[in-house]
C-alpha cells in the first residue's frame, strides 16, 4: 500500500525537523518535501502533490491563509491540516473558508497529530473539541448577524460610487491580485495603487483587504 505522502511548512527549523522525524518513523508515512514559508510549499505541492500538507499559519513570504487557498487551486486533491499555536477565531474561520480540512495544535500530542494525518487522508475532518466549539458559536453568531450584514451590503451598493479606475481596480483585488501584481498589470506605481484601495476602503465603509473582498464580490454580482 502506497504511503501517505506529506509536506511540511513551518518557519521553524526545530518545528519542522521534529515532525518530519515523527512521521518518518510512522511505516505508512513519507514526507515529500519541507518549507519554512508558504510560497515554498506552494512550489512543493505544484511539484510534488502530496496527499497531506501540514501548513503553519503564520509564516513569512506568503502566510498558511493565502496559502491554503492557492493550494486548493493548484492541487484540488490534497488534503490541507492547518497547524496553529493559536486558539483564535478569525484563523478558524479564515482557515476553513480557504478550503482547509482540518485545524490542530501544535502542543497535541505526537500519538494525536499522527492519528489525525491517518483520519484525514481518509476525508475526516480534522478538529479538536475547543476548536469545534469555538466554530459552532461562530457560526451560530454568523447567522444571527446574517440579516444585518444583507442590509449593510444592500446600503453600501446604492451609496458607493466607483470611478472606472477604482472599478478596474476592485476587480483586480477580487481576483486575488496584490497591490503589486495591480501595479504590474496596470502599469502604475505600487504606491498609487495603494492610494486608489484606500479610497475603495473609504467608500465601502472597510479598513482592511478582507472585509473590503467580501462586500467587492457582492458589488460584482
Amino acid at each position: 500500500m502506497r504511503p501517505i505522502r506529506i509536506v511540511i511548512a513551518d518557519d521553524q527549523a526545530l518545528m519542522r525537523d521534529g515532525l518530519q522525524t515523527i512521521l518518518e518513523l510512522q511505516p505508512d508515512m513519507e514526507v515529500a518535501g519541507t518549507a519554512e514559508n508558504g510560497l515554498q510549499a506552494l512550489e512543493i505541492v505544484r511539484e510534488s502533490k502530496p496527499d497531506i500538507v501540514l501548513l503553519d499559519i503564520q509564516m513569512p513570504v506568503m502566510d498558511g491563509i493565502e496559502c491554503t487557498r492557492r493550494i486548493r487551486e493548484a492541487s484540488p486533491d490534497t488534503v490541507i491540516l492547518l497547524l496553529s499555536i493559536f486558539l483564535e477565531d478569525k484563523y478558524i474561520l479564515e482557515g476553513f473558508v480557504q478550503g482547509a480540512s482540518g485545524y490542530l495544535l501544535k502542543d497535541m500530542e505526537a500519538k494525536r497529530l499522527i492519528e489525525s494525518i491517518r483520519d484525514a487522508a481518509r476525508g475526516r475532518l480534522m478538529m479538536p473539541a475547543a476548536i469545534a466549539a469555538k466554530l459552532a458559536a461562530n457560526l451560530s453568531r454568523l447567522s444571527a448577524a446574517a440579516e444585518l450584514e444583507g442590509c449593510a451590503i444592500r446600503l453600501v451598493q446604492k451609496e458607493a460610487r466607483l470611478t472606472e479606475r477604482e472599478t478596474e481596480i476592485a476587480g483586480l483585488m477580487v481576483q486575488g491580485l496584490t497591490n503589486k501584481q495591480i501595479a504590474k498589470t496596470l502599469y502604475m506605481h505600487e504606491g498609487t495603487v495603494r492610494n486608489y484601495v484606500s479610497v475603495i476602503y473609504g467608500k465601502i465603509g472597510v479598513n482592511d483587504r478582507a472585509k473590503a473582498l467580501l462586500i467587492l464580490k457582492e458589488l460584482e454580482s
